[in-house]
């Protein structure tokens, strides 16, 4: 079999790919390196109080209107 060119695929195409393919490991390394490498990077302390809380909540619930808003 003929494996295909996976860095001429989209992650749309990588993904299907996979999911015929399950068992194509370095299909799999190659999507999951390349969805690595185009996340953002941001992180955050881990809450220790009520008010660190109420802040978590209140990224989560920006982040969440951004995505809507795209």
């Amino acid at each position: 079999m003929i494996k295909p060119n996976f860095d001429n695929m989209s992650r749309i195409e990588l993904r299907a790919y996979i999911v015929a393919h399950p068992n194509d490991r370095e299909a799999f390394n190659i999507f999951v390196d390349r969805f690595a490498s185009q996340t953002n990077s941001e992180t955050f302390d881990i809450p220790k109080s009520n008010h660190d809380f109420e802040q978590v909540e209140n990224l989560i619930r920006q982040k969440l209107e951004q995505i809507k808003v795209k």
